[in-house]
């Protein structure tokens, strides 16, 4: 019986601090009367209703579920139990820096810059955006999805589905150690720096959502560790809690320096990052002799957009790794979808590339910022990837390659998606 009871206790506790947090959040917003808290992004006059919302949704859809789901370690219950505890410490810290209930005005340190008060709201304010995020991102409209979230860069996706499942968080002195087995960490400072950095919403645990966002900014995974020290630690341009008013104000004091802007924070030295412009190793993806055939029959190219069917492909989506045309990528973008146009993989970002053909080869190589490629051809052991079969096309005769088993070479891009829409048969 006692087994029974367990899970149903559990789940009462949970619909509780779900609606407590929401009481909190709204007690905070009528704190927030003064309008010189909006003057700054990340408000938390703006913040606080939409991570309350967001909560409502994530209640009512447990309670659709009558409180299940994905559990076990580090899953669904447990990422709220902590979540929920973050919000309401960060919570206690906001109310203690506002005025009372039913004071508008507020105290004038907090918008004295330099101020204590005004740093620690300005901390607590950009760590509420990236708590939002992280809710947002693991719950959209109220509903988990943090089993089945999808990692930007494939190589940390690999490596974190290897070693922590489906759990989408887990302690910091864990992760640290699972770190460790592929990047080593040295102890000390600059373990503390690293946590300082990945644990977004100081929470002493790291969230699937937390370590995407670094390894998209300190990618490739190869070298992840080197590139967050040259551009973090060791980069006089890295600040870190910031608000976009401070920014603003730290720079006022170079304005009148001459060349200030040539190098970072209006320092009189540029640091050194030649060597994280090493360029990565190719991959080639095979494309069959059929697929060639049923591009020349309907008389188009590898290189061409699929979707206007008029301008060359030059950007790829990640983290599918489709290509198409900057042109129909805002185009699709701009009606509001932000999902990728041949297989509904969420668009998290895009690089752009370059495609034509040398030697009987067709080539893509990118033109923007590194990416993982070379972790992935490790994991894949350097072995050529092949296209999916295209459907037979019987309405088509067939036709003579122009050349013999062409290959495409993708330079320093993302794998190729696993799943391809019917207009873009090859991993393009």
């Amino acid at each position: 019986m006692a087994l029974a009871v367990a899970p149903w206790g559990r789940q009462w506790e949970e619909a509780r601090a779900l609606g407590r947090a929401v009481r909190m959040l709204q007690r905070l917003e009528e704190q927030c009367g003064d309008p010189r808290l909006s003057i700054s992004p990340p408000s938390l006059r703006d913040l606080l209703p939409r991570t309350a919302q967001l909560l409502r949704e994530v209640a009512h859809s447990r309670r659709a579920a009558g409180g299940g789901g994905p559990g076990g370690p580090g899953g669904c219950g447990d990422f709220l139990l902590i979540y929920l505890a973050n919000l309401e410490a960060k919570g206690r810290q906001v109310a203690a820096l506002l005025p009372p209930r039913g004071r508008r005005s507020a105290n004038d340190e907090l918008f004295r810059a330099g101020s204590r008060l005004r740093r620690q709201l300005a901390k607590l304010a950009i760590i509420f955006s990236h708590m939002h995020a992280e809710l947002h991102a693991l719950f959209p409209g109220g509903k988990y999805c943090g089993h089945m979230y999808q990692l930007t860069k494939a190589p940390a996706h690999i490596f974190w589905r290897e070693r922590c499942g489906a759990r989408c968080v887990l302690p910091w002195a864990e992760f640290e150690s699972l770190l460790g087995t592929c990047h080593p960490v040295e102890p000390g400072c600059t373990a503390l720096a690293l946590r300082t950095t990945i644990d977004l919403t100081c929470s002493g645990h790291v969230s699937i959502f937390e370590f995407d966002v670094f390894t998209r900014l300190f990618q490739p995974w190869p070298t992840l560790l080197k590139n967050w020290q040259l551009l973090a630690v060791n980069h006089p341009g890295y600040m870190a809690f910031l608000t976009y008013d401070e920014v603003q104000e730290r720079l006022q004091a170079c304005r009148d320096k001459p060349g200030s802007y040539l190098y970072p924070d209006g320092k009189n030295h540029n640091p050194d990052l030649t060597e994280l412009g090493q360029a990565e190793p190719q991959q080639r993806i095979h494309v069959s002799e059929e697929q060639l055939q049923l591009y020349w029959a309907m008389d188009s190219t590898f290189e061409l957009c699929k979707i206007c069917a008029e301008s060359n492909k030059d950007v790829k989506i990640k983290p599918c790794g489709h290509l198409l045309c900057s042109c129909c990528l805002a185009a699709w973008q701009h009606s509001d979808s932000q999902t990728c146009p041949f297989c509904r993989c969420e668009i998290k970002g895009w690089e752009a590339v370059s495609i034509y053909q040398f030697h009987g080869e067709a080539t893509a190589e990118d033109s923007g910022d590194s990416s993982d490629q070379e972790g992935r051809e490790l994991e894949l052991g350097q072995v050529p990837l092949s296209a999916p079969p295209l459907p037979p096309r019987p309405d088509l005769p067939p036709r003579k390659p122009r050349n013999s088993q062409p290959k495409v070479r993708l330079l320093k891009g993302n794998s190729p998606p696993a799943a391809l829409g019917p207009q873009d048969p090859a991993p393009a």
